[in-house]
């Protein structure tokens, strides 16, 4: 038998996988399986940015590439990081990546030692701890709070710090909780970094899905101190409908990115070149696609919590999100209750029974440090959205 690492060994499979497989199980029997766990936009990639992607292939555009980016798409990085957030970067702190995971995976090899400590608020989105781990780092957690809207203070990430603190994972707007941070909790939060000189992976995947005016602020803008501890994280998956399409990047100081560079030379070289021709369209090219996509997404969310309003008498709670495409539905007053004769002990449980008895499948706090709730997207249908809520309503009352 061969023997694992110790560095694999400690990686936790998908808590979600049970649920997954029930799933398609029942919508392979034909049952009609309303998904609230989706994680990217139900909508197709914009006609301009396949159009992009074709005439690549047709001009030849299908050799390799710099392994970290083709050299048009980090110079639009550059450019968009400038007009969006008042950043300027130079495209040698640009390096191109496979999706924002691995952006993510190589910000966490380059500066997390063996025994680092990382601080991640919670919950959060599940593969950050698991990429700690993976390198020998430490997970730290901050254990936020409803009232809070789920957003860590300053004064508890102060608490946190320690001498093996190396870094501190900061998402705004969050998945899974759609929580998105003030620029006077930014600049407090980014005070306490600059402070004890401590590293963020700044992970701004959906920057451009934020609500009711909110702004979103990256802690890259704070000061120039704070943007040479800064690894800001981002992508076209979630803006643009690429989720398929697999690239996102990363900027950094130019000791980092040229680390980073080399490293992805060795692991995967550059990104699909095709792919990269696309993403130059995509950040580039016509916005009106991603503002109507963000619109149809307002439309929603607005929906969503009209609708779970109605349902606050019966026990049935959340928390307002302002981004991203998520909310947390708090349903740990139904703990202790049985559907049939199955027990509920967390969420899990009541993610497997609301599935098994209604056909509605959620994903468990417990997968992002919360197990007092269920996260639900809405990336779905409006149509299909109402009916899912109805079954969670009619779910609840079942239960005995």
């Amino acid at each position: 038998m061969i023997k694992l690492t110790h560095r694999v060994s400690k990686i936790s499979p998908s808590m979600t996988l049970a649920m997954s497989a029930r799933a398609a199980e029942l919508k392979a029997a034909g049952e009609k399986v309303i998904n609230f766990g989706v994680g990217e936009p139900d909508f197709n990639t914009p006609a301009h940015i396949i159009q992009a992607a074709k005439d690549a292939m047709d001009k030849g555009y299908t050799k390799y590439v710099a392994a970290a980016g083709l050299p048009a798409l980090k110079k639009a990085v550059c450019e968009k990081l400038a007009r969006d957030n008042n950043l300027e970067y130079k495209p040698n702190q640009i390096v191109i990546s496979n999706g924002g995971k691995h952006a993510i995976l190589n910000a966490v090899a380059a500066v997390v030692e063996e025994g680092g400590e990382v601080i991640i608020p919670s919950p959060y989105w599940l593969t950050y701890p698991e990429v700690v781990r993976f390198f020998g780092g430490v997970p730290v957690y901050v254990e936020t709070t409803r009232e809070s809207g789920f957003k860590m203070t300053a004064e508890q990430l102060e608490a946190a710090i320690t001498p093996k603190t190396s870094m501190l994972i900061f998402n705004s707007p969050c998945n899974p909780t759609g929580a998105v941070y003030s620029e006077e909790e930014i600049k407090a939060i980014a005070a306490v970094c600059v402070k004890h000189n401590i590293c963020v992976l700044s992970d701004e995947m959906y920057e451009k899905l934020v609500y009711d005016g909110q702004k979103h602020y990256s802690i890259a803008e704070v000061s120039p101190e704070m943007k040479e501890l800064t690894i800001l994280v981002n992508g076209v998956s979630k803006s643009y409908a690429m989720t398929g399409w697999r690239l996102g990047y990363l900027a950094a100081p130019e000791n980092v990115a040229k680390a980073i560079g080399s490293c992805q030379s060795h692991a995967t070289s550059n990104v699909n070149t095709i792919t990269q021709y696309a993403s130059v369209a995509a950040l580039e090219g016509d916005q009106t696609p991603m503002q109507e996509m963000v619109a149809a997404f307002t439309a929603r969310r607005a929906k969503m919590m009209e609708i779970l309003d109605g349902y606050k008498a019966i026990g049935i709670d959340y928390v307002k999100p302002e981004g991203a495409f998520y909310l947390m539905l708090i349903v740990d007053k139904f703990y202790g209750k049985k559907h049939g004769e199955k027990l509920i002990h967390g969420s899990m449980d009541f993610a497997m029974e609301l599935l098994a008895g209604e056909k509605v499948a959620a994903t468990p706090g417990v997968c992002f440090g919360d197990d007092s709730c269920i996260r639900l997207s809405y990336a779905l249908s409006m149509e299909e959205m109402i009916e899912g809520l109805e079954r969670i309503k009619a779910f609840c009352l079942s239960l005995n």
